[in-house]
């Protein structure tokens, strides 16, 4: 039998929470009950089991959040809410991380240090520091244990998937490997050196754009001399959040509304270019992470949670906006089905006309009123009805876009994504279509024609040599094939038994003219009456299908 977790009180303290919320199907599988198909708990009560486990299930919502091709939007909404509410650890407990990871004393490193904690998360806590030159630092230093803490969930995790997996749902959405990708996410979280790469990889794509000033964007340098696994050190950026800030109060003094416009098309451009030109990308945009800074600049924090998109998947998903903005279901469809890892829907005739009928609503809306955030998370809902597992990564996306609307809307009620893409559309095809240098773009495109066309005598010469030769096979899938195969069965069978009853009545003519004895004459009436009941059976049977003409 399955092992859920090494540590027996662990499991005790899971089964508590899990019977106090009253978690009927989940109470089934731990106690190895016979289940049907997941029937999840509401959003609310979800959120509470998850808040009650502890900051390891806490980051197992957030990271579900980001899922909304295997949720419905209920529960991302709820669960997109979810923090981590736990105190600071004591400084004391913090000191002998920090000191042990420093190469040199706390006291030779830092001219000052902060021991209250400026923000305490579920993994770590980051603390304000002066270094000896005068620079304000961060320090982001990991929860005193917390590695051992993840590894006993995980374990948890991996036992409960490995029972979902005995269900229909957990092998359609092979829960086995969902849950080793959250693992693979949660100890990332634990390598600060990781989140390091990440901030400095950020920082280089957006140093140059055609789309925005990059020097309007800034990201925290970071100290690769003090950073480790378990401490991350970084320039103080000097700052308020997004939805907090006071334009006023930082300096502006110009329109207010004006610069908030500007402000929302800046982070717009900022966060397209990352999606859909870099192909690597901030996915966790809320205010906490976006801040305002004193000199004006936009600053982007927290880089450890980032998504990737391969350039197939940027054509995809570039296409995508345009089929939605013009409301096209087909191409939807197309598209769909060419990002899917596993599609087995009922039939494509269902999923594009659940698609069309999703748009329909859309027909007489305008562009300025569309959500377009709003209507991929409709697309996924849709996908995962009909049985089609898109990549992790479009649901990274699609939360990532989610964020980023709904905190512009939130600071600027004016915003509208659907504007701010439209003058952007055209360059991102062109970059698409020629990347960023056209001549080698030509040159690779005449690459290929020059190869195509070395290749394609030959490729017709062997065409040629197995048509000659009858090896050539071919592979046909045919629709509705078995609805023909048996129509022309039945026609053909009609055909025959008329053959027959002809057969029959002309014999039966030709022996009746030459009867000379009474056995010839009762032979000759036996073939009459043999013709007339298949006759009449043949009549029946036509008329029985409502096919006369078969």
């Amino acid at each position: 039998m399955f092992s859920l977790v090494q540590n027996t009180s662990r499991k005790g303290e899971i089964l508590e929470v899990v019977f106090r919320n009253g978690w009927d199907y989940m109470k089934s599988l731990l106690t190895g009950r016979k289940t049907d198909a997941p029937s999840l708990p509401t959003p609310a009560v979800l959120r509470n089991i998850l808040v009650e486990l502890g900051p390891v299930f806490v980051k197992l919502g957030q990271l579900l959040s980001t899922r909304p091709d295997l949720l419905p939007a209920s529960y991302i909404e709820i669960l997109s809410t979810l923090q981590a509410e736990v105190p600071p650890v004591p400084w004391s407990e913090v000191e002998f991380i920090v000191r042990k990871e420093l190469t040199q004393s706390l006291e030779d490193t830092f001219a000052k240090f902060n021991t209250q904690a400026i923000a305490a998360g579920s993994i770590a806590q980051t603390h304000k520091a002066t270094l000896k030159d005068g620079r304000e630092v961060a320090l982001k230093v990991q929860r005193p244990g917390i590695d051992i803490i993840i590894e006993q969930d995980i374990a948890v995790l991996r036992g409960l998937a490995e029972l979902v997996m005995l269900t229909e749902f957990g092998q359609q959405y092979d829960i086995v490997a969902l849950a080793e990708e959250f693992a693979i996410a949660l100890r990332a979280e634990l390598d600060f050196i990781q989140e390091a790469s990440y901030t400095d990889e950020l920082r280089r794509n957006l140093s140059k754009s055609k789309w925005f000033d990059p020097k309007q964007v800034v990201l925290p340098e970071i100290n690769w001399e003090l950073t480790t696994k378990k401490l991350l050190v970084m320039e103080w950026l000097n700052g308020v959040p997004i939805l907090l800030g006071d334009l006023q109060g930082i300096g502006h003094k110009g329109d207010i509304n004006a610069e908030r416009e500007e402000i929302t098309t800046l982070l717009c451009r900022v966060f397209f270019q990352q999606l859909y030109i870099d192909g690597f990308f901030h996915a966790d945009p809320h205010p906490g992470n976006l801040f305002y800074l004193k000199d004006g600049r936009i600053a982007l924090l927290d880089c450890g949670m980032v998504g990737r998109l391969d350039p197939r998947t940027q054509q995809n998903l570039t296409e995508m906006l345009l089929a939605i903005v013009d409301l096209d279901a087909q191409r939807c469809t197309q598209l769909t089905l060419e990002m899917a890892e596993f599609a087995q829907p009922k039939s494509l005739a269902i999923l594009e006309n659940d698609l069309a009928r999703m748009l329909r609503k859309y027909y007489n809306v305008s562009l300025s009123q569309m959500n377009l955030s709003e209507i991929f998370y409709e697309v996924l809902e849709i996908t995962r009805k009909n049985k089609i597992r898109l990549p992790s990564n479009l649901g990274l996306y699609a939360k990532t876009l989610a964020n980023l609307e709904g905190l512009a809307r939130s600071f600027n009620p004016r915003f509208n994504i659907v504007e701010q893409v439209k003058p952007l559309m055209t360059d991102m095809f062109r970059r698409q279509l020629l990347g960023d240098d056209p001549v080698q773009a030509l040159l690779r495109t005449a690459l290929d024609l020059k190869s195509l066309s070395l290749q394609s005598p030959r490729q017709v010469e062997v065409l040629l040599d197995r048509v000659t030769s009858e090896t050539l096979k071919w592979n046909l899938t045919v629709k509705e094939l078995d609805p023909l195969r048996r129509t022309l069965g039945d026609s053909a069978n009609r055909l025959s038994f008329s053959v027959v009853v002809g057969s029959l009545i002309v014999g039966a003519a030709i022996i009746s003219s030459n009867a000379q004895t009474a056995q010839l004459s009762f032979l000759s009436n036996g073939l009459f009456a043999a013709a007339s009941f298949l006759g009449l059976w043949l009549i029946v049977s036509i008329l029985r299908s409502g096919r006369l003409r078969s």
